[in-house]
């Protein structure tokens, strides 16, 4: 049926219609006093939601704009840089950090699997001479559906004195981030995701140590540069043209999150995160993260059974019931697929996707007993009582 596509992947995520209907409202010069009025609100808004009193820098880009923004703005050639990498977009730090000229040291683990902070804390400890600049890391592993314990890699980091560079796309809105108590001094994100609007906005909070950094970067960028930025947050404008209707879009769904609370938000995101574990695991199904302590709660990276690929699993859903879950990706492409349940996902969405799931592997052939992931979604929802 036309127009019923729902998504159930990391990004983009759903998208309220009054958000969409905030999107379309005719644009506004962007230097205007009306413009300058919302971008305060929303500057006051992402410090809250980011739970720092640091800068937070709008840009016109995606996640990976502000990934790029971060690196290019504190990096000089042949600085050190420790990335810490479990998937795809830890990979992508390390890649960035390259194209700065950067000596870039990884420290890997199996995809799947989370970092080990003794790890982490026992490299560091070899750094004597704090060669070691800046160490990156990703918060939830979007790739794989693992979640860091970023509190304590960020605490080590800290001690040890390197400027702690954070991933927070699919984290910031969906769990605690706590950037000014965690000392992290950068940190990224995207507005597909936990911000419920649709791509093309990201944003960056910096500390005052990386702020520090960026005074003595000899070739900071210039579309992202941190001085421009920063001067322009303090006026309520952007240096640059910004996407001003996602700007308007913004507003409005900070109207929303900031109705339901933060502790709220990250409360639904756990609660849909464990049912959607508890209905897989009825349903006979292996997930990729076993763990419960380090699985993602934005989204559940589900291996197929065996006879069904995951190909077919993603087509059946789309063309049979209009819901689209995403592929893994890199090594994992066609091994397994993730449901999304990031944003503006509700427990109805969360019913819709495992009752669609079940229909699908019933036509694929899949031997289970129906109904059991739906039983076991409901239940898990009606007896979970969360903290954030």
């Amino acid at each position: 049926m036309k127009d019923k596509l729902f998504l159930m992947i990391p990004g983009p995520t759903p998208v309220p219609e009054s958000v969409l209907q905030a999107t379309a409202k005719h644009p506004i010069g962007h230097r205007s006093s009306e413009f300058s009025s919302i971008l305060k609100e929303v500057y006051a808004d992402l410090k809250w939601f980011f739970q720092t009193q640091n800068d937070v820098y709008i840009f016109t880009a995606s996640g990976t704009g502000a990934m790029d923004a971060a690196l290019s703005n504190i990096l000089n050639p042949n600085d050190k840089v420790l990335s810490l990498v479990m998937g795809n977009f830890g990979e992508r730090w390390a890649k960035i950090a390259k194209t700065r000229g950067a000596e870039v040291e990884t420290i890997d683990v199996p995809w799947g699997n989370a970092i080990n902070p003794d790890t982490l804390k026992e490299r560091l400890a070899k750094d004597v001479n704090k060669e070691i600049k800046v160490v990156t890391l990703t918060h939830n592993e979007t790739s794989t559906g693992v979640m860091n314990d970023i509190e304590t890699l960020c605490k080590i980091i800290k001690e040890h004195g390197a400027l702690s560079v954070v991933d927070g796309v699919t984290s910031v809105g969906a769990v605690p981030v706590k950037t000014d108590e965690w000392g992290i001094d950068i940190l990224v994100s995207g507005s597909q995701k936990g911000f419920m609007i649709p791509p093309g906005l990201s944003f960056l909070s910096c500390s005052q140590r990386a702020f520090e950094a960026y005074k003595n970067c000899k070739y900071p960028s210039f579309y992202f540069d941190f001085a421009a930025h920063k001067k322009s947050l303090e006026q309520d404008t952007t240096p640059f043209t910004p996407n001003v209707n996602l700007i308007f879009g913004l507003h409005k769904a900070f109207e929303m999150l900031k109705s339901e609370g933060l502790d709220a938000i990250h409360a639904r995101h756990a609660k849909l995160a464990k049912g959607i574990r508890a209905a897989i695991r009825a349903l006979g199904l292996k997930l990729l993260v076993e763990d419960d302590a380090i699985a993602s709660r934005a989204i559940t990276s589900i291996l197929p059974p065996d006879g069904v690929s995951v190909p077919q699993i993603r087509s059946t859903l789309t063309k049979d019931y209009d819901i689209v879950v995403a592929n893994g990706q890199g090594q994992f492409k066609d091994k397994i697929f993730r449901i999304g349940h990031l944003g503006f996902v509700s427990e109805r969405d969360a019913i819709t996707a495992i009752g669609a799931l079940e229909a699908t592997l019933l036509k694929l052939g899949y031997n289970f007993d129906s109904g059991s992931g739906i039983s076991a979604l409901i239940k898990s929802l009606a007896e979970t009582k969360v903290t954030a």
